[in-house]
């Protein structure tokens, strides 16, 4: 390997490894995600490209749940108010809510804490 020396520098020598550029699986790139183990990757693939994301479908799924809980939350002697898990979940739709707006999204915020 050739040793290059540029003015005011010490020796400067860089190995290139064409095999860390090449493409791997069809992608091209530094970070790759992988979805892990799947039944029906093809499937799975297709609804990432052609349905919606990850965040999407999490996103409806915690906007349907919240719906659920704010009615279970009209019954008498419901005992969700004091359950963690659910004082945790919403929490967290009220700090994802506060995000959304911040960006001109529409959000789905609790209506009691």
């Amino acid at each position: 390997m050739p040793v290059f020396k540029l003015p005011l520098s010490g020796d400067v020598v860089q190995s290139i490894y064409p095999s860390f550029f090449s493409p791997t699986g069809g992608q091209f790139g530094l970070v790759n995600i992988t979805v892990g183990q799947s039944s029906a990757p093809d499937v799975e693939k297709d609804v990432l490209s052609d349905v919606a994301g990850y965040g999407k479908q999490i996103g409806q799924i915690a906007d349907a749940l919240l719906v659920v809980v704010e009615h279970l939350e009209l019954r008498p002697n419901h005992a969700l108010a004091d359950d963690p898990a659910i004082v945790a979940f919403k929490a967290l739709m009220h700090s994802v809510a506060t995000v959304k707006e911040q960006h001109g999204r529409k959000a789905c915020r609790p209506k009691r804490r």
